[in-house]
């Protein structure tokens, strides 16, 4: 893979302290057990990167570099104290989710070092518009808070398109999340193995958060999806209009509202 012509098709802002791309799905940010590699092929042509966040090697879109350690820890701290606005768009296979929803379910490692629900899943309850665990039922193991806000954007037949703004920043969080409930993300190599798709619906859609070296000082980063994304709601048949324009316009007025 030729970094320079990636660099140039996914570039979305850049400057001396930082560069955001739109990730493709099927490239991995960083790590030793990948084939491809963001940071070793940017490596490999003379430029260092930084990660300042994650997504996941299947989810496709925005993610940000610091290009030298003073902008990356001043980024990072964002995240770690969680100011940073994260909003995602997601496909799930699944219908009957209320317009607005609550995933308070704190996660832990199982085996394998696969992420999971720190409860038996038997024990994850729901109360109108949020799932939740009692203390009590807690697995005897370390456990990491974590939330997820969605709101409905679009509803099919077998699928449904949310807005997703993830208020923790847990490995596979969304991916966990929406599964344990029942809402497996479309194409999940993880949780719906059975899929047709050959994609994972999960795209890492806005960052929100400032720079002290920009003038002014917020930065607010994008990533549209290509309108291949909404596909699995078009193909279930769609209560509404599937233009991903419209989608996209609705799913920015619809994200105002989580909080």
């Amino acid at each position: 893979m030729d970094w320079a012509q990636l660099r140039a098709r996914c570039l979305i802002e850049e400057d001396p302290r930082i560069l955001a791309l739109h990730k493709p799905a099927g490239i991995s940010v960083t790590g030793e057990r990948h084939d491809t590699d963001i940071v070793q092929l940017a490596a490999a042509a003379g430029e260092t990167l930084y990660p300042v966040h994650r997504i996941d090697k299947v989810t496709s879109g925005l993610i940000l570099f610091a290009k030298e350690l003073g902008a990356h820890g001043e980024l990072t701290r964002q995240f770690n104290k969680q100011t940073v606005e994260k909003a995602y768009l997601a496909i799930v296979a699944a219908t009957g989710l209320p317009d607005t929803g609550v995933i308070d379910l704190p996660l832990s490692v199982g085996r394998k070092n696969r992420v999971r629900i720190a409860a038996p899943r038997e024990q994850i309850q729901r109360e109108e518009h949020r799932w939740f665990v009692d203390d009590a039922d807690l697995l005897p193991a370390k456990h990491y808070p974590s939330r997820t806000h969605f709101v409905t954007v679009l509803r099919g037949r077998a699928h449904t398109a949310l807005v997703i703004r993830p208020i923790t920043g847990r490995r596979h969080q969304i991916r966990v999340h929406l599964a344990w409930t029942g809402h497996p993300i479309v194409g999940d190599p993880l949780f719906d193995r059975s899929s047709a798709y050959q994609r994972t619906y999960l795209h890492s859609w806005r960052l929100g958060l400032t720079a002290s070296w920009r003038t002014p000082t917020p930065l607010a980063l994008a990533a549209e999806p290509d309108a291949e994304f909404w596909h699995p709601v078009d193909d279930s048949g769609t209560s509404g209009n599937s233009d991903s324009e419209a989608v996209l316009a609705r799913a920015t007025e619809l994200l105002r509202t989580i909080r």
